[in-house]
């Protein structure tokens, strides 16, 4: 059974930074695309970033272009996201998210997103 188990997240004030950690179990991580998504209060989840299995390219939402940075380390099975200049609309809880089919997945940046770990919050305030 796949597993997600993210960390790193907290508070922050604007312009600082964080990095969070998804660790996964239970699939090789070769094989998926991973992703990080964030869900703010009363708003959908949406993609932030994810990280190809096959090249290693990144994607990135516009919002967060240039301030955040996803990187993935294969040996260890964890998956980063680098925020830098933090802002407050930027807070949200995180999720890390893993490539799969499901009927409630998130299409985004040409995959389906359909595993999920439990999230992590991010709060970004002075």
């Amino acid at each position: 059974e796949v597993q997600l188990v993210e960390s790193g997240g907290g508070l922050v004030q604007p312009g600082g930074s964080l990095r969070l950690s998804c660790a996964a179990s239970g699939f090789t991580f070769d094989d998926p695309a991973i992703g990080w998504f964030r869900q703010a209060p009363g708003k959908e989840r949406e993609g932030v970033s994810c990280i190809s299995s096959r090249d290693g390219s990144t994607y990135y939402a516009d919002s967060v272009k240039g301030r955040f940075t996803i990187s993935r380390d294969n040996a260890k099975n964890t998956v980063y996201l680098q925020m830098d200049s933090l802002k407050p609309e930027d807070t949200a809880v995180y999720y890390c998210a893993a490539e799969k089919t499901t009927s409630d997945s998130i299409f985004w940046k040409g995959w389906y997103f359909g595993s999920w770990g439990q999230g992590t919050q991010v709060t970004v305030s002075s």
